[in-house]
């Protein structure tokens, strides 16, 4: 055998998809050059021909020399009889405990017992050899919304909690704002209010503002943090300027509610009562070292700056009551996100909060310092040209290498997935086509390429999740996705995700009612797309040709198509209220409507593949939260969908 062929193998055995198909359906090999680096990503040694050929014989060898499989998905709450066994004395433990759950006596099979949902290490012993087996019981299933409300069909508002304006806030939407804001919705029949994603930007990044492109998943936006109900945190008064701002003053907002928190620090140190102090207390002590190892991140990053690769090899401990401070300001955080949820539930919602995990976090925040040892190095997550970008995108996040993760029983993405679903009645996971594979661009210049992911395990450690906090979980799949996918994730319970101005007939109509799963979450737009006005008006072309994405005679062409497509449903009526019937009198078992539709706003949150070209993730909404519940807009949106049985 050649190297090259050492080197395919060498792929093969870890996940390398051979080749893919474009958007045009054009086959791409994946090149040798690109083979290297995903390799090297995964911690593979291939920086000679012959540590290829060492790499292989290793892998080769460790594949072949087990007794025993390394890791079983079992089916919670049931036995599973499994085809192995050798005559081995075993034994089942919580993983990450001491304590034997059960044993069994040696046999040539072993026999799971049922188990509650969650990861296991069974250890098998057999001719004084012993192997260790990571044991995945999953529910069959993910909850479903009919099981979790008693409703087949229900609609729910989505909307950019940054942009909302009130009376009371700093200047950027909050997790008051956030309860408020579910009240008004369920009170008008809604029975879910999605935002953009939670997690933390990271305490001492300036820059950070999407909430894509977050410093750890596992830990929430402290930016987020109502002020006026911490003690000692200022008054409502002193951010009026910023509340009065067109769009979210981040450069200002950010240090300024820094500094409430920490003169509210100061007054919780000195002045909580006993109750709050003994919560704090058990909130850190429940966190344990995770959540220690994070606030430590952002204590560092106070003095060495928010991007941990430049920092000194080792850096010097931190002061212990600045990584309090921070471990206070999650506790602060995750209450009021709870009160959210509670308020959304009160105020009659079926579900509550939809809350939203990005596809990765930067590559210099806390997540990949704190999951160093199952991050994969020298590549960034992103997309090959779509739909959504025709340029293709490189989103600059950490990707998780799937045999470190594997390796560390998938903890880090478990404290993840956790973190998002705790405080949600459902959740919707960002191109969940990364659970089966990810598109890895290497940092070297060599074309991106595809790496399989553990996909029947990380749709198990989700559904465990889900089962322990009764969560739905919506799996965004937009984009190109491999033949049989979408029918995979509904098997597991996964609700899709259908976004009306892609899904049109062969003759351009949008696709009725009659055409749609039940299975899905439908809206027309995204915070990535045009909105129904921005559509409508062919707004996005706009952009393309501005940014010289197509040419003058390209945009000319798709907008006469546009309007084609808008002439359609603009003849009995206005285009807004009749793409908001069509997704009302959907078979869809949820309908979302974007805020910035009920409100006719023409400019997307974000136009994808670009930075400052765009008002990405600054737009403030043009009504203040205390009059939405009286806007005549709302109103007539919450009757569409309530008299078409939502």
């Amino acid at each position: 055998m050649t190297v090259q062929d050492d080197l395919a193998a060498l792929a093969d055995i870890c996940g390398i998809v051979p080749h893919f198909y474009d958007l045009h359906g054009q086959q791409l090999p994946t090149s040798p050059e690109t083979q290297r680096a995903l390799l090297a990503a995964n911690g593979i040694d291939v920086s000679t021909d012959d540590a290829i050929r060492s790499s292989l014989a290793q892998l080769r060898f460790d594949r072949d020399d087990r007794w025993f499989p390394d890791e079983i998905i079992v089916e919670a709450g049931v036995e599973a009889w499994q085809n192995f066994g050798l005559g081995a004395a075993w034994d089942i433990r919580l993983d990450e405990s001491d304590d034997i759950l059960v044993s069994g006596e040696p046999r040539d099979q072993i026999t799971v017992p049922p188990l509650d949902p969650g990861i296991y290490t069974l250890t098998a012993t057999a001719s004084g050899r012993t192997e260790v087996i990571t044991v995945i019981a999953a529910p069959k299933a993910l909850p479903s919304v009919p099981d979790l409300t008693g409703a087949a069909r229900l609609w729910g508002m989505n909307l950019a909690l940054y942009g909302l304006r009130s009376e009371r806030n700093a200047g950027l939407g909050d997790f008051a704002d956030l309860g408020a804001v579910a009240q008004v919705a369920g009170g008008q029949g809604a029975d879910f209010v999605g935002i953009n994603p939670l997690h933390a930007m990271g305490y001492a990044d300036q820059a950070a503002i999407s909430p894509y492109s977050p410093s750890h998943r596992g830990y929430l936006n402290t930016a987020c943090i109502a002020l006026d109900a911490l003690p000692g945190a200022g008054d409502a008064d002193d951010y009026a300027d910023l509340r009065a701002s067109e769009t979210v003053a981040y450069q200002d907002q950010k240090p300024r509610h820094a500094a409430a928190l920490e003169t509210a620090f100061t007054a919780f140190l000195t002045k909580a009562d006993s109750a709050d102090a003994q919560t704090f207390a058990a909130f850190q002590s429940n966190g344990g070292d995770d959540l220690h190892k994070f606030a430590t991140f952002e204590a560092l990053s106070e003095i060495y700056g928010p991007d941990w690769r430049q920092w000194p090899d080792t850096p010097a401990n931190p002061d212990p009551a600045r990584v309090t401070f921070h471990m206070w300001l999650q506790w602060v955080a995750d209450r009021q996100l709870s009160d959210a949820q509670a308020k959304a539930k009160a105020g009659g919602m079926a579900l509550g909060l939809y809350l939203d995990l990005a596809v990765g976090a930067r590559r210099d925040g806390a997540e990949s310092w704190c999951a160093q040892t199952a991050i994969a190095q020298g590549v960034s997550i992103g997309a090959p040209p779509d739909q959504l970008s025709p340029a293709g995108q490189n989103w600059d996040l950490a990707a998780f290498a799937p045999r470190k993760l594997k390796a560390e029983r998938y903890r880090p993405l478990r404290r993840i997935i956790a973190q998002t679903i705790r405080h949600a009645g459902i959740i919707r996971i960002d191109h969940v086509l990364g659970l089966n594979r990810s598109y890895w661009i290497p940092d070297d210049g060599s074309p991106g390429g595809y790496i399989h992911q553990p996909f029947e395990s990380l749709l198990a450690v989700i559904k465990i999740e889900a089962a322990r906090y009764n969560c739905a979980v919506i799996g965004e799949d937009l984009g190109l996705v491999p033949d049989g996918f979408r029918d995979t994730m509904r098997s597991h319970g996964f609700y899709g995700y259908s976004v009306l101005q892609y899904e049109k007939d062969d003759s351009g109509a949008f696709r009725t009612s009659d055409a749609a799963s039940t299975q899905v979450l439908s809206c027309f737009a995204t915070h990535d797309t045009p909105t129904v006005k921005g559509y409508e008006t062919g707004h996005d072309i706009d952009w393309w040709e501005n940014l010289s994405w197509v040419d003058r005679e390209t945009a000319e062409n798709m907008r006469e198509q546009r309007k084609a497509d808008v002439s359609r449903y603009t003849e009995n009526g206005d285009f807004n209220a009749n793409v908001h019937g069509i997704l009302a009198g959907s078979s869809a078992c949820l309908t979302a409507v974007q805020l910035d539709d009920v409100l006719g706003a023409k400019e997307a949150q974000n136009l994808p593949g670009t930075i400052d070209e765009h008002p990405n993730w600054r737009r403030k909404y043009d009504i203040a939260l205390e009059d939405l519940n009286d806007a005549p807009a709302l109103k007539a949106m919450a009757a569409l969908m309530t008299g078409a049985g939502r």
